[in-house]
């Protein structure tokens, strides 16, 4: 049985898709190809001076174009209270960088951001894609 010529792949023989038997198969790349939406939220010293965080947001920016992405927005959205002390402080200085790129540039933003000084915390996450469809007014918007 386990030698029936229908259950052994044949050698050399290539899936419908291209791929080679005996490997997995890669799904299909979209148009962005391996590119993905990401948003990153920069938390920073609070005691920082101006110049040196606008040289990290812009340091950052920097990485991402060098690495083939593109940023779409920034969000400058100043000091904000912590929820609790890190390294002695109450407060840090927040800004949100919604951006693309590939999984390569975002490992490496990130290993730079982990040793970069005056970065308090980040945290980088990818973006849901939107498929065309659109809200659907709430019960409560369509009594009005």
């Amino acid at each position: 049985m386990l030698h029936s010529r229908g259950f052994l792949p044949c050698s050399g023989a290539a899936h419908p898709d291209g791929a080679p038997s005996g490997k997995a198969a890669r799904p299909k790349e979209g148009v962005f190809g391996n590119v993905n939406a990401y948003e990153l939220l920069l938390m920073l010293d609070p005691e920082l001076p101006e110049e040196r965080h606008d040289e990290i947001v812009m340091r950052t920016r920097e990485l991402i174009e060098q690495g083939g992405g593109a940023v779409e927005r920034h969000e400058a959205w100043g000091r904000r209270r912590l929820a609790y002390e890190i390294d002695h402080k109450n407060e840090g200085t927040y800004d949100l960088l919604l951006f693309r790129s590939d999984a390569e540039t975002l490992d490496e933003l990130s290993r730079i951001l982990k040793i970069t000084e005056g970065v308090m915390r980040h945290m980088a996450v990818r973006r849901p894609e939107r498929r065309g469809r659109r809200e659907q007014p709430r019960a409560e918007e369509q009594a009005a």
